[in-house]
C-alpha cells in the first residue's frame, strides 16, 4: 500500500472536507443522468464536489487536473412481496384518501426502495482504488483528511435533495402566525355543539366559526357554483379577524382552520383553547362534514378527468427506446415533465441542443450545474438517446434468475435542470404545482435570454398577431402588431351542443357528471369575432368613443401552440375551471384568419397618446381641478401627483388574488370606470413584464405616495453588479442602464423589461460610453422587426398536454405525443402506447405546419 499512500499524499492538498453551504452533487452527473444506481456508479470530485458518470470522469480529469474522486455505487436490495390472495403478489389498489403524491393514501403511491452502498476513493489516471479499510494502514495525516472528506460527502445533504422534495403532500399545513397570540373577544355567549346556521343567509352547510368574535358565517362559493355566499370572507374584510374553523370538521384530532390574511389552510397550535373559549370541547366533537381536502378529491374524481386522461381503464403497452424516455416526478414537477417532453419533439430544439451536445459539453464552464445550455442539452439528450428508457427491474436474490421488469421506466430525474430553470423565480423555484402554459412561456423566455446571437429554437413558435381597431365615430383605424408564442382560445360555453342535458343535471353546474360539449369551430369563431371597446380613447376625436377590435394572424409560425382557456372567471368573478369536451381537429386550416393590414381607402388614427387621468383630488399649480386646456398654462403644469382610485374596485380585484399594484394600475388606466373594465384590463395585461410592478405616474419614476424622482437617475445610483449581469447577456451598458432605470433598479424586472423592449433598444444608436453619434445616426439601417417565420396556415396535431384537477395550482399533467403515426402517453415515468388519446380534454395543443 506504500505506492497508493504516496499517490494519496501527492493529491492530499486537493481533497476537501465539505463545509456548510457547499453543494455536494452526489445524486446526479452534471453532464448526464448517471447516478449511483447506474451501472458504472457516480464519481464525486473530492475538490469541487461535482458528480460525474463513468463516461465523463476521465474528461473531467483532463479538463481540471483533479485526480481524487469518491466512487459511489448503489445496488437495490430484493424486496419480498406477500401474496394478497389475488395471486399477483401486488396489494390491491386503493382510492386516494388524501391530496398527495408519493405517500400512503395519495395518488400513485410507490414504496421507497432499499439500497446497499459501496464507497471507495479512485485516483486518476491510474484508477487506483482505496477503501476505508485501506486507509487504516496509512499515515495519520492521510487517513484523517481522506476519511473526513469521504464521511463529509456521504453525510452531506445532496444538492438535489436541498432543492427538491421527493414527495408532495397537499395536506401539509404550516403553523399560522396568528395562532399563538390570537385575539379572542369575551362577548358572553357560547356556540352550541350542533344546529349551526349562517348569521347572514341561514345556510346550514359549509359554515365557519371566526375564532376572534364567534361569528358563524358561510364559506366561499366553490368554483362550480356551490358552497357558500362568501359571508365569512366579507366578515374578515370588514374586521380583519384572521382565523376561522370549519364547523363539522372538528374532531379530537383537529379541524380545518383557514387564515384569511395568510390565504391558506393552516395549523392552530392553540386550537383546543381557542374552541374552548366559545364553549366547544374538541374531545367530544364528531366529524359531520367533509374536509376541504376531501372536497377537492371528490371533485377530481367526479369530474372523471383522472381516469380518462391517464387512460386508466386500458391495459397500456409500455414503450422504450430513443425518444420514449420517462421523467421522474420530483414532487409536483409533472408540468415541467410534460412541457419538456413535447419541446424536444420539435426539430429546432433537437438541432440546437442535442445534435451539438459534444461541443456544448466541451465548452461547458467549470460549474456546469449553473450553465443553461449544458443543462438543457443534457436533458434533451437524456430524453432522445434511449439510454435511460430501459424498464426498471426488480432485483432477485437468486443470481441465476433473470430480474423481472417492474413496468415503469427508470427514466430521468431532471433535478439540476429544474433547479437552474427555477432559480430566483417566485413560483418555479418552489415544489408547488404550476401552470404548464406559464412554465412554457418562462422557459421560452429563458431560451431567448441565452440565444441573443445565433440559432434560436423558439423561432419555431414565434408569430405576429395583427389587431385592427376602428373608431366607430370617425371610422378611422389603427393597426398594431404584437409578438406571441401561444394562441389563446376562449371557450364559449353558450355554444355547448348539450345545453339541455347540462341544465337537467344539477342546473348545469360544473362537476355534475355531465361534461359540456363545445365545438372547436365555436372557439375559433370567438377569437375571430369583433370585440366592442366601450371606453376607447379616440385620438381623432380627442375624446372617449366606442371602437371595434378584430384580431388576425400577421404571420403563421412553423409550430403553433393553442391554449384552451379552461381556467376563467364566472359572472361573479369566482375562479373556476371549465369542464368541457372540445372536438380539437387533427388537421387545422387557419388561412382565413390571416390579416391584410391597412386597406386602400382606410384612414389611420393619429398617433397621439391619451391625456393622463386627472381627478378633482389632483392639484396643478395649486389650482384644484387639474389641467386648464390652455396650452400656455398647461406647459407650466406640474406632474400628476396622486391619482384618486376607487378603493372598492381595487379591493375587489385583490380579493380575486391579483397583486395590489396590478389592481391599482387596472383602476387607474381604466379611469375609475368600474370592476368590469378594470377586470378586462387585468386579463389583457397579465403577461406584461411589469404587471405587478408599482404604478408609476406620468412624469415620475416612483410609486404613488412616494417622492417623484427624475427619469434621468444618475448612473451612480444603478447597481454595477446588475449592470454587469445584463451586459453579460450581450446588451450595451447604455441599454442595461436604461432597463434598470425603468424598473427601479430591480434586476429580475429589468431583464424582463429589456426583452420586452428589444425593438426600441435595437433602434438606439449607442457608441462606447452610451452617447449617440451624429454621424452614425444617418448611417444606421432601419431597425428590423421581430424575427418570425411565415408560411401557410395549415397544421397537423402532433402533441397535447392535459390537466387533471380543479386548478392549475393542483392536480396533475400528462402529455400525449404522436411518434411515427402512433400516439404515446407520457405520464411521468410511464411511457406507453396510447389506445384512446383524450384529445377532447386537452389544455395545450401543439401543431406543426404541413405543406400545401
Amino acid at each position: 500500500m506504500a505506492d497508493v499512500g504516496e499517490v494519496l499524499m501527492s493529491v492530499l492538498s486537493t481533497i476537501r472536507v465539505p463545509r456548510p453551504g457547499d453543494s455536494v452533487h452526489k445524486e446526479e452527473c452534471v453532464f448526464s443522468f448517471s447516478s449511483p444506481d447506474s451501472e458504472g456508479g457516480l464519481y464525486v470530485c473530492m475538490s469541487s464536489f461535482l458528480g460525474f458518470g463513468a463516461q465523463f470522469v476521465e474528461r473531467q480529469y483532463r479538463r481540471s487536473g483533479q485526480r481524487a474522486f469518491l466512487h459511489i455505487k448503489r445496488t437495490r436490495r430484493p424486496q419480498k412481496q406477500e401474496d394478497n390472495g389475488s395471486g399477483s403478489g401486488d396489494p390491491p389498489k386503493k382510492k386516494p384518501t388524501r391530496l398527495a403524491i408519493g405517500i400512503e393514501g395519495g395518488f400513485d403511491v410507490s414504496q421507497q426502495d432499499q439500497y446497499d452502498q459501496e464507497v471507495k476513493v479512485v485516483i486518476l489516471p491510474e484508477r487506483l482504488e482505496v477503501t476505508s479499510e485501506d486507509l487504516e494502514s496509512m499515515p495519520d495525516v492521510v487517513r484523517e483528511r481522506v476519511s473526513l472528506s469521504m464521511a463529509g460527502i456521504i453525510a452531506a445533504d445532496s444538492a438535489s435533495l436541498n432543492l427538491q422534495v421527493q414527495q408532495w403532500d397537499g395536506e401539509v399545513r404550516h403553523e399560522s402566525k396568528h395562532s399563538a397570540q390570537l385575539l379572542q373577544l369575551d362577548l358572553g355567549f357560547k356556540i352550541p355543539p350542533s344546529g349551526w346556521r349562517c348569521e347572514c343567509c341561514d345556510l346550514q352547510e359549509n359554515l365557519w366559526l371566526n375564532l376572534t368574535d364567534g361569528k358563524v358565517l358561510c364559506g366561499r362559493r366553490y368554483f362550480d357554483g356551490t358552497g357558500g355566499n362568501n359571508h365569512a370572507l366579507l366578515h374578515f374584510q370588514q374586521t380583519g379577524y384572521p382565523l376561522a374553523v370549519k364547523l363539522g370538521t372538528i374532531t379530537p384530532d383537529g379541524a380545518d382552520v383557514y387564515s384569511y390574511e395568510e390565504d391558506e389552510m393552516v395549523l392552530d397550535c392553540k386550537l383546543p383553547e381557542h374552541l374552548s373559549h366559545w364553549g366547544i370541547d374538541m374531545m367530544t366533537m364528531e366529524k359531520t362534514e367533509r374536509t376541504m381536502t376531501e372536497l377537492e378529491i371528490a371533485v377530481n374524481q367526479r369530474m372523471g378527468e383522472w381516469e380518462v386522461i391517464q387512460e386508466a381503464g386500458s391495459t397500456l403497452r409500455p414503450l422504450s427506446g430513443p425518444g420514449l424516455t420517462g421523467m421522474v416526478n420530483l414532487g409536483n414537477s409533472c408540468y415541467l415533465n410534460s412541457v419538456m417532453q413535447v419541446l424536444f419533439t420539435v426539430p429546432d430544439f433537437q438541432n440546437k441542443y442535442v445534435s451539438k451536445i459534444e461541443k456544448i459539453l466541451n465548452d461547458a464552464p467549470s460549474d456546469p450545474t449553473q450553465d443553461f445550455k449544458t443543462q438543457v442539452a443534457k436533458l434533451g439528450y437524456g430524453l432522445l438517446s434511449g439510454e435511460y428508457s430501459k424498464p426498471a427491474l426488480d432485483p432477485v436474490e437468486d443470481p441465476s434468475v433473470a430480474p423481472e421488469p417492474k413496468g415503469d421506466q427508470v427514466g430521468i430525474a431532471p433535478r439540476m435542470f429544474k433547479a437552474l430553470i427555477g432559480r430566483g423565480h417566485p413560483e418555479f423555484s418552489t415544489n408547488r404545482q404550476q401552470d404548464a402554459q406559464e412554465f412554457l412561456l418562462h422557459f421560452i423566455n429563458m431560451v431567448e435570454r441565452n440565444c441573443r446571437s445565433g440559432e434560436n429554437p423558439t423561432d419555431a413558435f414565434r408569430f405576429l398577431l395583427e389587431e385592427r381597431i376602428v373608431c366607430q365615430q370617425s371610422q378611422r383605424v389603427k393597426y398594431t402588431q404584437r409578438v406571441d408564442y401561444i394562441l389563446q382560445l376562449p371557450v364559449p360555453m353558450e355554444h355547448a351542443t348539450n345545453t339541455e342535458e347540462l341544465q337537467q343535471c344539477e342546473g348545469g353546474a360544473q362537476g355534475s357528471g355531465v361534461r359540456a360539449v363545445v365545438p372547436f369551430s365555436a372557439c375559433l369563431a370567438s377569437l375571430a369575432q369583433t370585440e366592442t371597446l366601450e371606453e376607447f380613447w379616440s385620438s381623432a376625436l380627442q375624446a372617449k368613443s366606442t371602437a371595434s377590435k378584430t384580431t388576425r394572424f400577421a404571420s403563421f409560425p412553423d409550430h403553433l401552440v393553442i391554449q384552451i382557456k379552461k381556467f376563467t372567471f364566472g359572472l361573479d368573478w369566482v375562479p373556476k375551471k371549465l369542464d368541457v369536451s372540445i372536438d380539437v381537429p387533427d388537421l387545422l386550416d387557419l388561412g382565413s384568419l390571416r390579416g391584410a393590414g391597412l386597406q386602400p381607402g382606410e384612414e389611420e388614427l393619429p398617433d397621439l397618446a391619451p391625456p393622463p387621468l386627472v381627478t378633482p383630488d389632483v392639484e396643478v399649480k395649486g389650482i384644484p381641478g387639474g389641467f386648464h386646456g390652455n396650452e400656455e398654462d398647461d406647459s407650466l403644469c406640474s406632474p400628476l401627483l396622486s391619482p384618486s382610485l376607487d378603493e372598492s374596485t381595487v379591493s375587489q380585484l385583490c380579493e380575486m388574488g391579483f397583486p395590489l399594484e396590478a389592481c391599482r394600475k387596472a383602476v387607474y388606466y381604466t379611469g375609475n370606470t368600474g370592476i368590469d373594465s378594470a377586470m378586462n384590463w387585468v386579463m389583457t395585461h397579465m403577461d406584461d413584464p411589469d404587471f405587478s410592478a408599482p404604478l408609476v405616474l406620468p412624469g415620475s419614476s416612483s410609486a404613488p405616495g412616494g417622492t417623484p424622482t427624475s427619469q434621468t437617475t444618475p448612473t451612480e445610483s444603478i447597481s454595477e453588479e446588475h449592470l454587469a449581469t445584463i451586459i453579460s447577456m450581450g446588451f450595451s451598458r447604455d441599454q442595461a442602464t436604461r432597463a434598470l432605470r425603468a424598473t427601479s433598479n430591480v434586476l429580475e424586472r429589468a431583464v424582463d423589461w429589456i426583452f420586452s423592449h428589444l425593438d426600441d433598444l435595437d433602434s438606439m444608436d449607442v457608441s462606447e460610453g452610451g452617447r449617440s453619434g451624429a454621424d452614425s445616426v444617418s448611417e444606421r439601417e432601419p431597425p428590423q422587426g421581430p424575427r418570425v417565420r411565415d408560411g401557410v396556415g395549415k397544421y397537423e396535431l402532433f402533441a397535447f398536454i392535459s390537466h387533471m384537477g380543479s386548478s392549475t395550482m393542483c392536480g396533475h399533467y400528462v402529455c400525449h405525443i404522436k411518434k411515427d403515426d402512433q400516439w404515446v402517453i407520457f405520464n411521468d415515468q410511464k411511457v406507453c402506447a396510447s389506445e384512446k388519446p383524450p384529445k377532447d380534454l386537452g389544455y395545450l395543443y401543439f401543431y406543426r405546419r404541413v405543406a400545401e
